[in-house]
């Protein structure tokens, strides 16, 4: 007598955010000056806001 395969209903892959492409940070422009007005050529590293640094995109 053959045994049936148990089988397990796999969840769809989320997708990823749109702003981040996934990895759930950006980058943003570093500002200097007395009132932040000149840019560097220089980047720092920001959580992604749109999915909080999950990578995945909102449901909403």
């Amino acid at each position: 007598m053959a045994t049936a395969r148990k089988t397990t209903a796999r969840k769809p892959a989320a997708k990823k955010c749109p702003d981040c492409g996934g990895k759930g940070e950006t980058a943003e422009i570093v500002r200097v000056g007395t009132r932040k007005t000149r840019e560097t050529a220089d980047r720092q590293a920001a959580l992604c806001l749109t999915c909080v640094g999950t990578g995945q995109a909102p449901t909403t």
